[in-house]
């Protein structure tokens, strides 16, 4: 019972250490597992919110649309669950300006559900749901009306009359139609759109370089009213996904196996199926048109012979008419000249009819003598001239569309994608994951720390009961039941820091990041969980931990025998230190500079912990500061550096003549390059042949294709800064020389971002799907520096040859052929960054522009909200950390050395001078400190910044001089105040007690 009171007086007599592991346990443990909590919690509400609304696991696309068969096939393969086939149109409207919308088909199996919000869901044909975006941007509300216009190529199937070449259709076997919507819509309910969970009202709506949306808005239409059979995709649930969290590993590998299956089966039986539907098609087409044409010349040659056959006796009418005359006057004259004769020809008279020599003459010379007869003839002679002709030229044709149907209607390509196709998908998971790679890779710092000051706290704490812990061993209390009362000092303070930092990690940090969260992303949901297990182990992490360290305390002093340890411990003896062999500097320091430097040096063990403990949370602090910078710096530099342009216009291909005639007219450009933009997706080739249609796994990046004219290749460098970058030691990337890159024929330009994230570098080859959905394999000719979006810059030439563009195959050679429409420019402007602004957004009312870009804006509004948030937090944990490290080390520094500052005292040492003399050696820790942290947190907030492998960004690292000035004024500032804590202990020392022999 005494041994247990003996053991309770202590520790409350050491109730200090206690707080300080408490403390460093429980910012440990709050880092462990808040933002790994944060992150869960987001990571479960989102994929209960996929699972309740039947979110696709697969989607599949088709070059030439999907039809009956199509989906037919989908639902046998192995391991679907459901299939739905889905209908989409894109639809273009007035809103300030043309602005563009799909309208998809809710469908009726339960897949990609839209989540209600206000409302309710359209039922009847002109009935549609809309986004809170829509309604945020347009100002109409339930019950608005809303006229739209059909685009005139609207769908994933590329209208299908591209595909199908010379036959023109856009049906399959004659009966498929592509989709068609109702036009004039009533709006009934506001929804939330499973595939973009992005936040309209939140801040993150400034964050526009990572929308992958191909128009602005997108309807919600009932499946009443919509006409068609042409399918624009097909969406698929998987058996078994719903039931893995759709952001681990596990569910990728479920899926993946259909998706293989799909690719392996399906895919390439139906595309050639789908490629003879179309020539099949083309082929009817060309039968029946040329039954009709037939039909059509049969009927026209009749007519031409009716015609002409009343023609024919009207002229031979005449004729009989003139010989009958001639045959009369001929009687006449016989008759008077010889009436006898006459008589007798009256038995006797000449027939009329003629010979047809003679009729034929006949027939030519009234024909001649009449101008209406002879008109008359040559109508019909011309008549039958343009039938003939025109009866050969529709066979010619007919037989050349035999001839190039084959050819002209290209391979059908299918696209099987999986949810990281879904820009919104791709866009949540990312952050996510690197905000929990942050979690990760901080608390293992903060364990270091605490293992470090737990071993000086517990070390100190033994050695001061060194002479009681003889005594209890001289009793005859084991080694063990002696130890025990240090080793559950330790773990009671672990437990309750732990306990407290659980509740800080699962409540008080998730809380803080979900409200971040729900700035950028609608989590419908959301709820905080508790991870028995994870906290459990986050918890079990420090106590091992801190009892390794206890333990090692203990066995360093208890391994000797019970009357060395009642006897006081020998003073470390002297030695000489380093600068004392300097004799310039030595001799010129004061007695107490030398009695500091001694007193730094000699006891190591204290010098290593108290720099290590100091520097560590320096290096914590700087990696927040250098994460912040280069987040902070990520527009400035993309949008005022890299690029050089000041506004990019883009429009559809039909209105590209007139956007450039527009912003011509406006005067407001010095230089400008028509480039062509289309949105597409780089995939690491290598995985699959050439035609693999996978898109979206996770070697894919959303793009933006540049295709540049090849007359203008060397004026790309004028609107775009090209350097090369190369990969260089732990992930980091050297910039080469400003203009030393040209883009060529040879291969394209990748964008910086984009390669980090796939691991692609110069001669790599890779798989661009362009705005088409038409994919090709090329070369990756250079990487160049860029932090913000995946740009791809193409020649117009290689584009050719990549795509395969007819009409651009001879570029080179045709001064006058355009291979590309281009529907962009990037152009250089007059006037001030306001001005420029102002500029573009009066460009996008005009209804020839799609969207006009001013990088002055995009380099002003660039935010990064939710990583600035965490990086806030990380910094203030990190700061109290540092506080909590100072507090410990002080005043373990105090408790060794009460009998020197006792003596001190003794000698006449005032308290001012006492403060001074322990004060300056801890500053000058601290500095030491502080300067091997700055490096230090350099190095690590670079390595942990190259490790956040985000789409269409790259963290190009930097700190800031005034980031080292603010993490060393805090850490000084930390010691300081320490100060205040210390300098009333100092005070309290008596020398008269402190000085007693311990014996």
């Amino acid at each position: 019972m005494a041994f247990v009171k003996d053991m309770l007086r202590m520790w409350a007599h050491s109730w200090k250490r206690f707080i300080s592991i408490a403390m460093i346990t429980l910012l440990g443990v709050a880092v462990l597992t808040g933002i790994y909590a944060g992150c869960r919690d987001a990571f479960r509400s989102t994929d209960r919110f996929f699972d309740a609304q039947g979110l696709h696991d697969v989607q599949v696309l088709s070059t030439a649309g999907l039809s009956n068969g199509d989906i037919a096939a989908l639902r046998k393969v192995n391991g679907v669950a459901k299939v739905q086939a889905e209908r989409s149109q894109e639809v273009t409207f007035d809103l300030d300006g043309r602005k563009s919308a799909t309208m998809q088909e809710i469908g009726t199996n339960g897949i990609d559900q839209p989540y209600l919000q206000e409302g309710r869901m359209p039922k009847k044909a002109g009935e549609i749901a809309v986004t809170r975006k829509f309604i945020r941007d347009s100002g109409k509300h339930i019950g608005s009306r809303l006229t739209v216009t059909p685009e005139s190529a609207s769908s994933d199937t590329s209208d299908t009359s591209d595909t199908n070449g010379a036959d023109g259709t856009n049906e399959t076997n004659g009966t498929d139609e592509a989709p068609s919507f109702p036009t004039k819509l009533t709006i009934v309910g506001v929804v939330l759109d499973p595939q973009n969970l992005s936040n309209p009202d939140g801040y993150s709506a400034m964050t526009s370089f990572r929308s992958t949306a191909t128009t602005d808005y997108t309807f919600f239409a009932p499946s009443d009213g919509v006409t068609g059979t042409l399918y624009t995709s097909a969406t698929l649930l998987v058996k078994g996904a719903a039931a893995e969290s759709t952001f681990d590993e596990s569910y990728e590998n479920t899926v993946k196996q259909v998706t293989d299956r799909i690719d392996g089966t399906v895919k390439t039986d139906r595309q050639k199926a789908r490629r003879q539907e179309l020539l099949d098609a083309g082929n009817k087409k060309i039968v029946d048109a040329r039954a009709e044409a037939d039909k059509k010349f049969a009927d026209a040659q009749s007519q031409i012979d009716a015609n002409r056959q009343q023609f024919n006796q009207q002229v031979d009418q005449i004729v009989d008419m003139q010989a009958s005359a001639a045959a009369a006057n001929a009687g006449a004259a016989a008759a008077a000249g010889a009436p006898n004769a006459a008589a007798a020809a009256g038995t006797n008279a000449p027939n009329p009819q003629l010979d047809e020599t003679t009729r034929e003459t006949m027939r030519e010379t009234i024909i001649d003598a009449s101008p209406e007869l002879t008109q008359a003839k040559q109508q019909l002679d011309q008549a039958q001239s343009q039938l003939n002709e025109q009866k050969a030229s529709t066979e010619q044709t007919l037989k050349t569309k035999e001839n190039e149907l084959k050819t002209s209607i290209p391979q059908v390509r299918w696209y099987v994608q999986d949810r990281q196709s879904l820009g919104g998908f791709s866009a949540l998971k990312s952050d996510l994951d690197s905000i929990q790679s942050l979690g990760n890779a901080f608390p293992i710092v903060f364990l270091l720390v605490a293992v470090m000051m737990s071993l000086t706290a517990m070390a100190r704490m033994v050695e001061e009961d060194r002479s009681l812990i003889g005594t209890y061993v001289g009793l005859g209390y084991g080694r063990l039941a002696v130890a025990s009362r240090y080793l559950l000092f330790a773990l009671l303070a672990c437990l309750i820091g732990g306990g407290l930092g659980l509740i800080a990690g699962f409540l008080g940090i998730p809380a803080f990041l979900l409200v971040v969260l729900q700035g950028m992303y609608v989590m419908p949901g959301l709820r905080l969980e508790y991870d028995w297990l994870y906290g459990s182990l986050g918890i079990a992490l420090f106590v091992v931990g801190v009892l390794a360290a206890t333990i090692y305390a203990c066995v360093q002093e208890m391994r000797q025998t019970p009357a060395a340890l009642m006897r006081p411990k020998a003073p470390r003896a002297g030695s000489r230190i380093l600068l004392e062999r300097i004799r310039p500097v030595w001799n010129r320091i004061g007695f107490l500079g030398k009695v500091t430097a001694r007193n730094i040096f000699r006891f190591k063990s204290r010098l290593i912990m108290t720099v290590g403990g100091v520097a560590g949370c320096t290096a914590l602090i700087v990696c927040g500061l250098a994460i912040n910078d280069t987040v902070a710096d990520l527009g400035i530099k993309q949008y005022r550096d890299i690029y050089q342009y000041d506004l990019m216009v883009v429009s559809d291909d039909s209105d590209a003549s007139a956007m450039r005639t527009k912003v011509a007219s406006d005067g407001r450009v010095t230089s400008s390059l028509d480039v062509r933009i289309e949105s597409g997706d780089l995939t690491v080739a290598g995985s699959g042949d050439g035609d693999s249609g996978k898109a979206g796994s996770s070697g894919s990046e959303s793009i933006q294709l540049v295709a540049v004219p090849e007359k203008h290749l060397s004026d790309l460098g004028e609107m775009v800064t090209l350097q090369p970058v190369s990969s260089g030691i732990l992930g980091t990337s050297g910039v080469g020389k400003t203009g030393s890159l040209k883009l060529d024929d040879d291969g394209v330009i990748v964008a910086q971002s984009a390669a980090s994230a796939l691991g692609v570098k110069a001669g790599s080859k890779v798989r661009l799907t362009n705005g088409d959905g038409v994919q090709a394999t090329a070369k990756v000719g250079a990487v160049n520096r860029n932090l913000i979006g995946s740009d791809v810059y193409v020649s117009e030439t290689y584009y050719a040859k990549l795509f395969d563009s007819k009409d651009a195959k001879n570029t080179k050679s045709s001064e006058d052929s355009e291979a590309l429409t281009w529907n962009a420019m990037l152009a250089k402007l007059s006037g001030s960054d306001t001005s420029q602004t102002d500029y573009a957004e009066s460009l996008e009312e005009d209804s020839s522009v799609m969207k006009a870009v001013s990088c002055a804006h995009m380099a002003d509004s660039f935010k990064f909200d939710l990583m600035g948030a965490v990086v806030a937090l990380i910094v203030a944990l990190a700061g109290g950390l540092a506080l909590v490290v100072l507090f410990t080390l002080a005043n373990t520094n105090v408790s060794e050395r009460v009998r020197e500052m006792a003596t001190l005292k003794v000698l006449g040492f005032f308290d001012r001078e006492v403060h001074h003399y322990v004060n300056r050696e801890m500053m000058i820790l601290t500095v030491m400190g502080v300067i091997l942290g700055l490096p230090l947190g350099r190095l690590v907030g670079g390595m942990l910044t190259m490790a956040l492998n985000m789409p269409s960004l790259y963290f190009e690292v930097e700190v800031k001089p005034l980031s080292y000035v603010i993490a060393a004024v805090a850490t000084m500032a930390f010691a300081l105040l320490v100060q205040l804590f210390v300098n009333p202990v100092l005070d309290r020392i008596d020398p008269i007690s402190s000085l007693k022999s311990v014996e």
